[in-house]
């Protein structure tokens, strides 16, 4: 089996989340519905990457958590060739009270149309 090739996983610390990055990173579609997946799998459950059903190709949805991660909205770490990831529901939650499940909802409001 392939292994997958090391790359530091940035993950910004809680007190350095700031909102108006939190809310360009929860405005894609694609990410709102990986929120929303990883929501559905608490507390601290995990899901791999190659979990999601997501309409967009493998590299873009490479960016997509990559974009989650960097804004302090998902945490994700390697076990062997899988990147876990999960919700930073308690950082988002002291830090944003409330905010999270508003969008939660909203993401499940998505989904059902």
């Amino acid at each position: 089996m392939a292994s997958r090739t090391a790359t530091k996983l940035v993950h910004p610390a809680a007190d350095e989340l700031e909102f108006t990055t939190v809310m360009a990173a929860l405005s894609d579609p694609v990410r709102l519905a990986i929120v929303t997946r990883l929501a559905d799998v608490e507390p601290d459950g995990e899901l791999a990457c190659t979990t999601f059903a997501l309409s967009v190709s493998k590299s873009t949805q490479s960016g997509h958590f990559k974009t989650l991660r960097e804004a302090g909205v998902i945490h994700q770490r390697d076990e062997g060739t899988r990147r876990l990831n999960r919700l930073r529901r308690t950082d988002l939650d002291d830090r944003f009270p409330g905010l999270l499940d508003i969008v939660i909802r909203q993401g499940r409001d998505s989904i059902a149309k």
